[in-house]
């Protein structure tokens, strides 16, 4: 059984999780700007509408490509 995760923010793991990646590949997506987070007092969050923005870039990168292959 699934249980849809309400979030609207998330640690740099759970978003690891969520995106299926390891931690420091999200640690190195998060570095390089290419997912935007916030801070919270003290505390790194990867909103979870970010993530659906990193996979739409994926996606525009994808396709900006056209039959390179």
């Amino acid at each position: 059984m699934t249980t849809v995760d309400t979030r609207i923010v998330l640690t740099i793991e759970e978003a690891a999780r969520r995106l299926g990646i390891g931690r420091t590949t999200m640690y190195a997506l998060v570095k390089t700007g290419q997912v935007r987070t916030v801070t919270i007092g003290r505390l790194r969050r990867v909103p979870a509408f970010c993530l659906d923005e990193y996979v739409q870039s994926l996606l525009a990168d994808e396709t900006s490509l056209g039959n390179a292959a």
